[in-house]
């Protein structure tokens, strides 16, 4: 399961950032963040997400590890 969110503040020792950085494993599949979730309204930037996001899963195993 990869996890895509548009929040990964670090505000606290249960934040989704430092869950990633305490937790994440050279084995961990990526948590893919979107950037700019404002924009996301935007067919677009929509566009340019959903095209990265397939890249991503292309070639997952190369994003292992990397949070």
């Amino acid at each position: 399961m990869i996890l895509l969110t548009a929040n990964r503040r670090m505000k606290g020792i249960d934040s989704l950032e430092q869950t990633i950085r305490k937790e994440n494993t050279s084995t961990s599949l990526p948590v893919l963040t979107i950037g700019t979730l404002d924009r996301f309204s935007d067919r677009e930037y929509r566009e340019q997400c959903a095209v990265r996001l397939v890249d991503i899963l292309l070639d997952l195993e190369n994003y292992r590890g990397v949070g």
